[in-house]
């Protein structure tokens, strides 16, 4: 009988134990979408308990602390309300979480990260608790070491356009044995409807030293912005697309959308769609001259709990799948950047996992210009991004496209411990493939099997994104 977490966790066979420790769990992390604080690694910051590094702004722990029944100041603190009583809030939720990858992802946390082998719950807690504290009050657990610790070698950060990357630059000079990216991420820009347009806008002028008046002057700020990103090493975009936007228009027609925005005219949702098309085919252009990659995360549904909302604001857990169309539009985006010549590296993800296939079929009719894996099924993505879910992406993108060029794993995350989920990912992988073989459906040929794993788990994605 095997025990929790073996050195063989989730390898069900001999040669996925083989691929495993002899080539996956050897190769360096290529983090090429994250959402780190670059602040935060340049002053190298330090924690003061273990709920500041593992609950502070985790949402993925936050949503189940409240289906356990916990009250909402020990999930997100509150006035008097001490870590340690969030900390074991945790651990009393943690149990109830068989089957979900949080229960496995930070059992691989505190092993990895710590060297703590405890089974996480509450009668474990105070033991945990002490020892990690410990350990963090010690050299060799600051934000940079976790890095280190976890053999990462690039991490692309999410960026707005008006940012002055001035912690990437830092970095740049100072750090040496991994590299901190920014990505170019204007969604800010696009949301033309939203109250917060106009504010985004006077940052961007801000930083530009320029009006954005009409339309060209936008155009012009957010090109001069890619060049200034592109000077910093930035050489991916990603755009947060709840759903995506497809209807052509003339390019006056979109400028005088743009125009009544900034008079304070209401617009209209079809508006917003042309305005959102045609922003995002001059952008694809202009991260196609760069050789950028583009990057589009689609069909979340956001902020359900208007509730909630108003009183913690986004990102703190109360997000969904969506089920809007992907097709027709996302065909639409592409044609019309592949017509110009215009179409950058581009990787698509729906958090509707019944989109797979969708897309899947899509990028094979773009792919091209003599670049292997040029359009990409993006990894299993937030509430796909479990056992189940990275084994339905892995199983669609091998069915219907070509898995030995797939870029591979992210962490998506905000925390320096989440690292452990390339582990993860590179488990159920190699356990995917050894199983393939042992049952005669792919050759037992190493030298094969071995660059199909190294490709996955790093090469693919070095070679794609071609950084400095």
């Amino acid at each position: 009988m095997r025990t929790f977490m073996d050195a063989d966790f989730m390898l069900m066979n001999k040669t996925a134990v083989s691929l495993y420790h002899e080539v996956a769990a050897h190769m360096p992390i290529i983090d090429y979408h994250c959402h780190l604080d670059p602040k935060e690694i340049y002053e190298n910051k330090r924690y003061t308990n273990l709920a500041e590094v593992w609950l502070y702004g985790d949402h993925y722990k936050w949503r189940a602390m409240r289906a356990n029944g916990e009250a909402e100041e020990l999930v997100t603190g509150g006035e008097g309300v001490q870590d340690y009583d969030r900390f074991l809030a945790w651990t009393r939720t943690l149990p109830m979480m068989i089957g979900n990858p949080l229960y496995h992802w930070s059992h691989l946390e505190l092993r990895r990260m710590f060297g703590i082998d405890e089974l996480i719950h509450e009668g474990n807690a105070k033991h945990i608790w002490d020892t990690a504290n410990a350990l963090l009050q010690g050299e060799g657990f600051a934000a940079r070491d976790f890095i280190r610790r976890s053999n990462v070698e690039v991490i692309c950060t999410t960026d707005d356009p008006s940012d002055s990357l001035e912690y990437h630059m830092k970095l740049r000079e100072e750090v040496q044995d991994f590299q901190v990216l920014p990505t170019y991420r204007p969604d800010k820009y696009l949301d033309i409807r939203k109250a917060t347009f106009p504010k985004y806008l006077k940052k961007l002028e801000e930083v530009t030293g320029a009006p954005i008046d009409t339309y060209d002057a936008l155009l012009s700020a957010l090109a001069s912005r890619i060049e200034f990103f592109h000077q910093q090493g930035c050489r991916i975009s990603d755009h947060g697309l709840d759903f995506l936007p497809y209807e052509e228009a003339a390019v006056q027609e979109v400028a005088d959308i743009f125009a009544r925005a900034l008079q304070g005219e209401e617009l209209t949702l079809e508006d917003e769609i042309k305005y959102k098309t045609q922003t995002l085919v001059f952008l694809g252009g202009k991260y196609a001259a760069h050789g950028w990659s583009m990057q589009f995360h689609m069909n979340a549904h956001r902020n359900n709990n208007s509730r909630m909302f108003s009183q913690l604001g986004p990102d703190a857990g109360f997000d969904t799948i969506n089920d809007a169309p992907v097709a027709a539009p996302l065909v639409g985006l592409l044609d019309a950047m592949e017509r110009d010549h215009a179409l950058p590296r581009t990787i698509v993800y729906s958090l509707n996992a019944r989109d797979n296939e969708v897309l899947a079929s899509i990028i094979g009719s773009f792919q091209g210009d003599g670049i292997p894996g040029k359009m990409q099924l993006g990894s299993a993505w937030w509430f796909n991004d479990t056992k189940d879910g990275m084994l339905n992406q892995l199983n669609t993108l091998a069915s219907l496209g070509m898995l030995g060029r797939f870029v591979g794993m992210l962490t998506d995350s905000r925390s320096f411990l989440s690292y452990t989920r390339h582990e993860y990912f590179r488990r159920i992988l190699c356990n995917l493939i050894g199983e393939w073989v042992e049952r005669g459906e792919v050759p037992d040929e190493r030298e094969m099997l071995d660059k199909l794993i190294e490709g996955i788990c790093y090469e693919n994605a070095r070679t794609y994104f071609r950084f400095e």
